[in-house]
């Protein structure tokens, strides 16, 4: 079952059934010189900081995350199985795991009108992050050494790192990178790394942490087993096409897998302010958040009550559409950010566009989950390079039952 959208064909793993073979078929027999498959799991928005309604006696993002993080240990320690789905890996135990996904929201940026801030400083959370996702986690690859966990930016790593519309502007204070930083340093292997000083200042200003954001994104590639994975902070806006076009260059030939934070049609008040470029911008009336580097085009939907969720994004998706024409072996695009496990086609404001998403629960936001605890979910994913093929799966943490699965096409796309 399929429902066509503007922009896009959804097709709910939360609701959908995807039966083995319904787009592109099982995977490879080849039993000679075969490529090895690349298994990874895959999560978003852990948003350390915040509490989430008590279920199963857990309530923090320490308890919640770390309960999944637990659930994804325990697949590989017990050799768990792959459901009997005809996709990659069908019925195999989940053994060699080559790494893991967060795309962001690490941390859940400072929002509050007074002093201290509603919720903790990014100095606070990301150490608990860090503990649970680098230290708790220990999933192993072939080599039976740690897989790494690589990561993307999100809006609210970036706006604590740049300021945020809903604290006030003289509280410099809480201009705080840690976050941003840390995943840029991770990501980006720089030859000096970056600091929160380096970043924000010595003297925490606005106006240096906007310059700082603009010149140090986050965009890199991973090729694993003949498939280049590239990382881009937040969404491939007019700063980062040329980064990423540099990443695939490397590997020309190879099929390309997106992750990044925001969804494809991403938000209106993630871009720019076009009323005001500066960093002064991000302010209460115009509630732009200046994380996308393209000024905002609609002047029709300039009024405040208007940026919103909703609110068109067609002339910025236009651009994207066409970048994304002279790439046709980008064949996936992972994204977390609104919080379901879901699949979709994305189709562009145009109809003239088909590239496989993939959205991913979040622990502590999900759009069902956090009502419904049975469906936290992250993804487990399996890929055969010699194959073209490459096989998603939910797997529901808290009930300890595999969910939804597709297999889908990693040959060029036709559109």
């Amino acid at each position: 079952m399929e429902v066509k959208k503007k922009g896009l064909i959804t097709a709910s793993l939360l609701a959908v059934v995807v039966m083995s073979g319904m787009l592109s078929g099982c995977g490879s027999d080849s039993t000679t010189t075969a490529t090895p498959t690349t298994t990874f799991m895959y999560t978003s928005d852990a948003h350390y900081g915040i509490k989430r309604a008590a279920f199963s006696g857990l309530s923090s993002a320490q308890q919640v995350n770390g309960a999944m993080i637990t659930e994804m240990n325990r697949l590989q320690s017990a050799n768990v199985t792959l459901p009997s789905d005809g996709g990659i890996n069908a019925g195999q135990t989940l053994s060699a795991v080559d790494f893991v996904v967060e795309t962001g929201d690490a941390i859940n940026r400072p929002d509050g009108t007074t002093t201290p801030s509603l919720y903790a400083n990014g100095s606070v959370t990301w150490p608990q992050f860090q503990a649970d996702y680098f230290t708790k986690l220990n999933l192993k690859n072939a080599a039976n050494t740690k897989a790494p966990v690589w990561m993307t930016p999100g809006n609210h790593d970036v706006s604590a790192a740049i300021g945020y519309y809903k604290v006030p502007t003289d509280t410099t204070a809480y201009l705080d990178a840690t976050s941003y930083v840390a995943i840029y340093n991770l990501m980006m292997s720089p030859a000096t790394a970056l600091t929160n000083a380096g970043f924000i200042g010595s003297t925490p200003d606005r106006v240096t942490a906007a310059a700082s954001y603009a010149s140090k994104r986050v965009v890199t590639s991973k090729v694993v087993n003949g498939v280049n994975f590239v990382f881009v902070g937040m969404w491939p806006d007019s700063i980062s096409r040329p980064l990423i076009d540099s990443e695939i260059a490397k590997a020309p030939t190879l099929p390309v897998i997106l992750f990044t934070h925001d969804q494809p049609t991403s938000e209106p008040k993630h871009f720019t302010n076009p009323l005001d470029a500066t960093a002064t911008a991000i302010n209460t009336t115009n509630k732009f958040e200046n994380l996308l580097s393209n000024p905002y085009a609609n002047s029709e939907l300039l009024a405040p009550a208007l940026v919103t969720f909703g609110a068109s994004t067609d002339v910025e998706q236009r651009g994207f559409v066409a970048w994304l024409k002279t790439h046709k072996n980008i064949v996936a695009y992972f994204h977390g950010n609104d919080n379901a496990n879901e699949y979709y086609t994305y189709t562009g404001p145009d109809n003239d566009i088909r590239l496989n998403i993939f959205r991913v629960d979040s622990p502590m936001k999900g759009n069902f989950s956090a009502t419904d605890p049975t469906k936290l979910s992250f993804q487990a994913v399996s890929i055969d390079t010699d194959a073209k093929k490459m096989t998603v799966r939910e797997y529901r943490w808290n009930t300890k039952a595999w969910g939804n699965s597709i297999t889908v096409s990693l040959l060029p796309r036709d559109i």
